[in-house]
């Protein structure tokens, strides 16, 4: 997979292509993606993006709907790659799980407004709070959605002090759903990587 930091129409592979690589490489993608996976409690993980877990999202949704013309490619690039960290943020999709039909309605319902009280503090700074469904809004007033699209931004300090190992937490401070977790060093470690 072609790390470029610009995810463009020619530099995806063709369904061909990505056939044949995906077959060498889908366990080191999925790895990656377990890397950097925190879980928030018991009913909420999130999955820290990269160019790599992007990438390999546009190219499995071109394979699974055998889309090869570029408006296509296009389509599919411009839903996806806002994801993509740009050098001074994570970004991440945060998902709501609860495996019972109706115990997920009644939550999804207490939890509204959930993906604004996510943070993350970086030892001896002040939380930062999720900037949350930029693209569109994923909640009404009887319910939340089951999955966010969060983009957490630091500062030059932050960024510094995270790449240098400091203790980083990520956490919610929702009435309705208090968690905070240390964020493992082999995950911080794969995260630090995506600042300039």
């Amino acid at each position: 997979m072609q790390i470029t930091g610009h995810i463009a129409p020619d530099n995806l592979m063709s369904l061909e292509v990505y056939s044949k690589w995906r077959k060498e490489h889908k366990a080191a993608v999925m790895a990656h993606r377990k890397l950097r996976s925190v879980a928030l409690g018991e009913h909420i993980s999130i999955q820290f993006e990269s160019e790599t877990t992007i990438r390999y999202q546009i190219q499995e949704m071109l394979r699974i709907e055998k889309v090869f013309e570029e408006d296509g490619i296009v389509q599919e690039i411009e839903a996806y790659a806002p994801l993509v960290p740009t050098g001074t943020n994570w970004k991440a999709t945060m998902m709501i799980e609860y495996p019972d039909v109706h115990e997920r309605k009644r939550e999804l319902a207490r939890l509204i407004g959930v993906e604004d009280r996510l943070f993350v503090e970086v030892e001896g700074d002040a939380r930062v709070y999720a900037i949350a469904d930029e693209d569109l809004d994923r909640e009404n007033a009887e319910k939340t959605s089951a999955v966010h699209f969060v983009r957490f931004e630091f500062t030059a300090a932050m960024r510094a002090a995270i790449q240098a190992g400091a203790q980083v937490k990520l956490g919610c401070d929702h009435t309705n759903y208090p968690a905070h977790v240390v964020i493992a060093p082999e995950t911080l470690a794969s995260l630090a990587g995506d600042f300039k």
